[in-house]
């Protein structure tokens, strides 16, 4: 015989179909008794069966679900972590930046300070110098006109 619920009730609705009708009565038909009771108790055999089968596919079902949403949550805490994780190293990005212009700004600003201090101490020695230079070149002028007279001395006292 058929093996499913839904043939079963196929099977039924045909024999009604395809039973005959009353006289002077069009919803009203004769059923073979005994066949269509064989028929809805075999129905009746089979609910179980196919209400388990139901049963069994709602709880994989639910539990697929139940799965699936504790992976789609793994994941959402995964992604969470992650931007976490990113925003940290962006974070330490933005630090080390800022620590870096900072070292940058220092260093240029020491660069600064020891140009000016180099640019001071030449001057002071170019100063020094020069004046050192200018005493000397007077010393040497000083000395020239002393030796110019000791010579114009001498050439004056000299027989002529």
């Amino acid at each position: 015989m058929a093996s499913g619920v839904e043939e079963l009730m196929d099977l039924l609705y045909q024999m009604i179909d395809e039973a005959k009708g009353l006289p002077l009565s069009s919803d009203k038909c004769i059923l073979g008794r005994d066949k269509a009771l064989d028929l809805v108790d075999e129905i009746r055999s089979q609910f179980p069966m196919e209400l388990n089968e139901a049963k069994k596919l709602v709880a994989s079902r639910t539990d697929y679900l139940a799965s699936a949403k504790r992976e789609a949550e793994l994941i959402r805490k995964q992604a969470d972590d992650r931007a976490k994780q990113i925003l940290a190293e962006d974070e330490l990005t933005a630090q080390a930046k800022q620590r870096s212009n900072e070292i940058l700004r220092q260093a240029e600003e020491r660069s600064r300070e020891l140009r000016r201090a180099a640019n001071e101490y030449c001057e002071d020695a170019l100063r020094r110098t020069e004046e050192a230079v200018a005493e000397a070149y007077d010393e040497i002028k000083k000395s020239r006109a002393r030796f110019r007279s000791a010579a114009a001395g001498l050439n004056n006292k000299q027989p002529s």
